[in-house]
C-alpha cells in the first residue's frame, strides 16, 4: 500500500514541529525549506491538522504553526487518519457487508492482515518516538562525516 503525498508530507510537518516543540511556533516557509515541501501545498495541509486539534496556528511578527499536544501524545496513525482517512489495501475490508464474496475471498483475509499490521505500527508510533529516530540518524551521519 502508497500512502499519498499528504499523509507522508503531513508527517514530516509534525515532526519538524515535534523537534521545535517548546520553542514557539514555527514559521511555515522554515517548514517547507527543510522539509523540502512546496509552501503552497503545506498551506492545504495545515487546514484539517487545526480542525483536528493536532496544530495551531499564531499570527503576528512571532507566528507560525506549533502542536496543541506533547509529541508523547500525538500517533502516527491520527496524522494519517486526518489526512489519509482509511489504511485499507482495499474496499472490502472496511466493509465487507458490501462485498458478498468477503466470507469466502482468501485474499480479503490476507488484505486485512496487512491493514491492521500497518495500522498497530501507526498507533504505536508517537511523535517522540520519530524525534528519538531522527536524532539517532542526525548523530550516524555526524560519525559517518567524520
Amino acid at each position: 500500500m502508497k500512502l499519498s503525498t499528504r499523509a507522508r508530507y503531513g508527517t514530516r510537518v509534525l515532526l519538524e514541529l515535534a523537534l521545535h516543540w517548546g520553542k514557539g511556533p514555527v514559521l511555515l516557509k522554515a517548514i517547507a525549506q527543510r522539509q523540502q515541501i512546496p509552501l503552497p501545498y503545506l498551506q492545504q495541509l495545515i487546514g484539517p491538522l487545526v480542525k483536528a486539534g493536532i496544530i495551531k496556528t499564531t499570527r503576528g511578527a512571532r507566528g507560525g504553526i506549533s502542536l496543541l499536544k506533547l509529541p508523547k501524545e500525538v500517533r502516527l496513525s491520527e496524522v494519517v487518519q486526518i489526512l489519509e482517512g482509511s489504511t485499507t489495501p482495499v474496499a472490502c475490508v472496511d466493509n465487507p457487508e458490501l462485498y458478498p464474496r468477503s466470507d469466502t475471498c482468501v485474499t480479503h483475509d490476507i488484505w486485512a492482515e496487512v491493514k491492521k499490521a500497518m495500522d498497530k505500527v501507526l498507533k504505536s508510533t508517537t511523535f517522540e518516538d520519530l524525534v528519538e529516530r531522527q536524532k539517532q540518524k542526525w548523530n550516524l551521519k555526524q560519525l559517518k562525516d567524520h
